[in-house]
């Protein structure tokens, strides 16, 4: 079991925890210091989110397709953009924007008190649903609904997460935003970066981080 009381689904070979283990400690290599962090990829069995033939590489650090035009974003990026959000503090109550094959959504459900996760894209959140199902988190809520809107009837959320890139900092999800919260996104079009952004009584505070490339965000569902 993991620390939410989760059950752990062990695979064999390229899949094994030996493997996990392997993949953190290269990520710890990489400057990911959080520890709670590490453990979180550590505990999610991220070949159960790629497809069969690509199992083999589901821990190198790579981006990996998942059909639908979209892709599983590589484990460094996963934790660099987590490890901002929390920087000192909890996770709170997450809205995940870019569901995809649920993998992220894994990793925020054993670090915040309630995650909840938007997909545009009918298909993908359905094979999302089936990737997580052995992993039986409770605290994990998806939705089909475009993301450029949020979750209104949920916010607002201590932590929000993009897992595309908007063209310009989204006015609904800076609403959402609960005073002391912060929100990471890839921001740009051709030239991406990582940016995190900080509510306070005073107004809104902006940090850029590393370049990045992601699918653009897009509006409408499918």
């Amino acid at each position: 079991m993991n620390r939410r009381g989760h059950p752990q689904v062990q695979g064999i070979g390229m899949t094994s925890q030996r493997t996990r283990a392997r993949m953190v400690e290269r990520l710890r290599g990489d400057g990911i210091t959080d520890e709670a962090v590490l453990a979180a990829l550590g505990s999610v069995p991220r070949h159960l989110f790629v497809e069969e033939a690509l199992a083999s590489r589901a821990y190198d650090d790579d981006a990996l397709p998942i059909g639908f035009s979209q892709t599983i974003s590589q484990p460094y990026v996963v934790a660099l953009m987590i490890q901002a959000l929390r920087a000192g503090r909890e996770l709170g109550k997450v809205l995940e924007i870019g569901t995809g094959c649920g993998y992220q959504a894994a990793v925020l459900a054993q670090l915040a008190t309630e995650v909840y996760s938007i997909e545009r894209i009918a298909p993908l959140l359905a094979k999302a649903r089936t990737n997580l199902r052995s992993l039986r988190l409770s605290n994990l809520r998806l939705k089909h609904a475009d993301g450029n809107f949020g979750l209104p009837e949920a916010a607002p959320f201590d932590s929000i997460i993009l897992s595309a890139a908007a063209r310009q900092l989204p006015q609904a999800l800076l609403q959402q935003l609960a005073l002391g919260g912060r929100m990471i996104l890839p921001l740009g079009s051709s030239a991406q970066v990582l940016r995190l952004v900080e509510r306070s009584r005073s107004g809104y505070s902006e940090t850029t981080l590393d370049a990045v490339r992601f699918v653009p965000m897009l509006m409408g569902v499918e």
